[in-house]
């Protein structure tokens, strides 16, 4: 079939081409200049490998590697691809071991990648003459696995297949930073649990997404009907200096539940004003210290993951792309150490809120389902997202799309589209 080409209606990026997420083409190159060169990827908790030995199996882009502890502590990333005949070596998500080893022709590899041991290297003998093996000039030091630069900060761990990537920091510029630091504050993280899901639907609508509150109290009628996120709330909307990432930021407002005019839902029969829980531990929030504020905060780290606070709810989200129509999605739910038994199944309780099948998120996954299937069908149309109008900049407020402007604006930059 014939690719539609990607053609921007106007110079700005208010106008988004339907192609922009069908164009198979296109979806290779993102993966290489966003997700393989010059850019910093999630890829788990310091929580998740506690032990020398730990591993936990996850993916850049579309390519395989191994998070690993190595038994002097130190955290790796390797590609999960054997150095003998490509193999896919790591099968299992998580697990402990103290090598790596590819079932195929069983070549060993060390928690950092290095080659260790190769069966028959020096052949095999035969009536007193060796047949066979690896060329006498074969240096394991050439034949490790390939190993990607590591950051870890605040017990988050990020990797790059660019070794000349700029610092994680400046990755994310100091206005991202001042919110990532505010979650990961030190503090040790707990793992809680995992939620996993595929969503039929093009990577980049999880980014564009959560960087739309335009959508939160119109979709997600169960926020505003109990309160949680509505327009009116105390507002901001940060970017860092180039576009990519983002945060959404709200302060809950003391009106709680919403009524009559202040629903600020548009929908005739879809706010419920009498609606009630029956379990109203779900709504059991405990302002925390570390908020200093803000009772909601998302964060979108360009082009992988997303950071929630949703009041006592705290995960990551980690975007996986999957061909140009579909991504996987996984959620790590997690706490802090220092948490109280309370605390940590408050948390849990509204985990399930938030999750893939909570109140909210289900709501997401369907209608980029329902986006991707129209964008295939129509590949010559584009969207609009002018709300607040067509330029891009940071607000106080949460009624523009500013964020996805932004957003399209570094990808033409870097897509040279």
């Amino acid at each position: 079939m014939q690719e539609h080409p990607i053609q921007w209606e106007r110079a700005d990026t208010s106008r988004i081409p339907f192609s922009v997420y069908t164009n198979r083409d296109n979806h290779q190159k993102e993966l290489e200049r966003f997700f393989y060169q010059a850019h910093w990827s999630y890829v788990g908790l310091e929580a998740e490998i506690p032990k020398p030995g730990d591993f936990k199996r996850t993916v850049i882009g579309e390519r395989s590697v191994v998070l690993t502890r190595s038994l002097d502590g130190q955290i790796h990333v390797v590609e999960n691809v054997c150095a003998h005949r490509g193999m896919a070596f790591c099968r299992e998500r998580h697990g402990n071991q103290k090598e790596l080893v590819c079932p195929y022709h069983q070549w060993s590899y060390a928690l950092d990648g290095k080659l260790q041991g190769v069966p028959f290297r020096r052949g095999v003998r035969q009536d007193g003459v060796v047949k066979g093996g690896m060329p006498a000039d074969f240096d394991p030091k050439d034949h490790g696995l390939k190993a990607l630069k590591v950051a870890s900060r605040g017990g988050v761990i990020f990797a790059s297949f660019d070794h000349e990537v700029e610092s994680l920091e400046d990755f994310m510029g100091p206005t991202i930073l001042k919110y990532f630091d505010r979650l990961f504050n030190g503090r040790k993280l707990t793992l809680l649990g995992y939620n996993r899901q595929r969503i039929p639907g093009n990577w980049k609508l999880m980014q564009e997404n959560i960087k739309d509150p335009y959508h939160p109290g119109l979709l997600h009628t169960w926020f505003v009907t109990f309160g949680l996120w509505r327009a009116d709330n105390k507002s901001e909307l940060r970017m860092d200096k180039h576009h990519r990432h983002a945060a959404m930021i709200s302060t809950r407002g003391t009106a709680g539940q919403a009524s009559g005019d202040t629903a600020q839902v548009t929908q005739v029969g879809s706010f419920k004003e009498s609606m009630q829980l029956n379990d109203p531990s779900f709504l059991d929030i405990v302002p925390e210290p570390w908020w200093e504020g803000p009772t909601a905060v998302m964060m979108t780290l360009f082009p992988s993951v997303i950071f929630q606070q949703q009041v006592n709810s705290v995960s990551t989200r980690h975007i996986q792309p999957d061909g140009h129509g579909a991504f996987d999605f996984v959620w790590t739910h997690f706490g802090f150490e220092d948490d109280t038994p309370e605390m940590t199944q408050r948390r849990l309780r509204q985990a399930n809120l938030f999750g893939p099948a909570g109140f909210v998120s289900a709501d997401d996954g369907e209608v980029i389902e329902f986006s991707q299937t129209a964008f295939e069908s129509k590949p010559g149309h584009r969207t609009l997202a002018e709300l607040g109008g067509r330029e891009v900049g940071e607000t106080d407020h949460m009624v523009t799309e500013t964020l996805i402007r932004g957003m399209y604006a570094y990808w033409r930059q870097v897509m040279e589209a």
